[in-house]
């Protein structure tokens, strides 16, 4: 290969995104004249996540937002080429936030910088299960959430890479588990191969009836993919002393204008909610404990997962598009051909 494919950002998505916002560019191989600490790095894997959205919009957030004509930020497991760093050997494969594109030049610190993937861990379960996905829903879970044995447990978005690893951490956990997701194939999945007690299919049924239901004396914990209807549902079923963690909005990440509500936050006081928002990035210290102990859950057999795995260069927007149409069957990854 000659040249350094590249997907950029075109323009900044107005409403949903779609294809015209991405452009397809060819640059020049980064030359491997490298400074002290960085490596050249051959992105083989991408990995899709619903935040990369918020990060095409202008304006402040967590992290700075996309620049325009630069290759879309997104995380990749690569092959590295060239290295001036020791803790990052020729040959090795590292993970991190490498872009839309074949090749990067990557620092040793910073929103870019290079997590090693250790022997005997395949590039999709660096970016799958055992990714930041997966690394989210534990920091979540245990520590955002405080999770304990016999909570009543409530996960929307519950099919999802982040989600489902949510109520499989909860479960082992010894909470009982409701799942929220799209279509019945989704819900059976999450009880007959994630293990929850209970699914909702928010397509075809009420959520606030089901939750009547199935949580009488209310939910103690309630993790949140998706926002919206369903976070007003759930408040509405929250019972005393409740915690709510925030890890995205999905239903909301392509709206022009925010959608008002939820409508009744006045229950948060009456019932001494406690609702708390959270990134990965504030838990970094923790990645270590959580990635051993999802590398001896996935060893020991008691956690599943699955990857949806498209292929091709020139599919990466289209995949990108797959999460917001619910068309994604579990981690959404696609290989880049050679």
């Amino acid at each position: 290969m000659t040249m350094n494919r590249q997907w950029v950002l075109a323009r900044r998505p107005v409403g949903q995104v779609g294809l015209g916002d991405f452009a397809r560019t060819d640059a020049e191989i980064p030359v491997p004249d490298l400074l002290k600490g960085e490596i050249l790095v051959r992105n083989r894997i991408l990995g899709f996540d619903p935040a990369q959205r918020g990060w095409m919009d202008q304006g402040a957030g967590y992290m700075a937002p996309m620049a325009l004509g630069e290759p879309v930020r997104g995380s990749a497991c690569a092959e590295v080429i060239a290295s001036q760093n020791p803790a990052y050997p020729v040959g090795s494969f590292v993970r991190g936030l490498f872009g839309w594109q074949d090749y990067a030049v990557v620092a040793k610190a910073g929103e870019t910088a290079p997590i090693s993937v250790p022997e005997g861990v395949q590039p999709e379960e660096a970016l799958g299960v055992l990714g930041a996905a997966s690394l989210t829903a534990w920091a979540g879970i245990k520590t955002v959430g405080r999770v304990k044995s016999g909570d009543c447990v409530l996960v929307s978005g519950a099919g999802g890479a982040v989600g489902s690893m949510v109520v499989q951490i909860a479960r082992l956990n010894g909470a009982r588990v409701i799942g929220i997701a799209g279509g019945a194939k989704k819900c059976r999945w999450l009880t007959q191969d994630y293990g929850t007690d209970a699914a909702i299919d928010y397509r075809t049924e009420n959520v606030s009836a089901r939750l009547a239901e199935l949580a009488p004396e209310g939910i103690d914990l309630f993790f949140d993919n998706v926002g919206g209807d369903i976070l007003e549902a759930a408040i509405a079923h929250m019972a005393l002393h409740g915690r709510i963690v925030l890890c995205g909005s999905i239903s909301s990440y392509n709206d022009e204008q925010p959608a008002p509500g939820p409508r009744n936050l006045s229950r948060m006081i009456s019932y001494r909610l406690q609702m708390q928002g959270f990134i990965l990035l504030d838990h970094l210290d923790q990645v270590p404990q959580a990635s051993a102990e999802l590398r001896n859950w996935l060893s020991a057999g008691q956690i599943r997962y699955r990857t949806d795995i498209q292929h091709g260069f020139d599919a990466i927007p289209a995949t990108f598009l797959r999460l917001f149409t619910g068309a994604n069957q579990g981690k959404q990854l696609l290989t880049i051909d050679t």
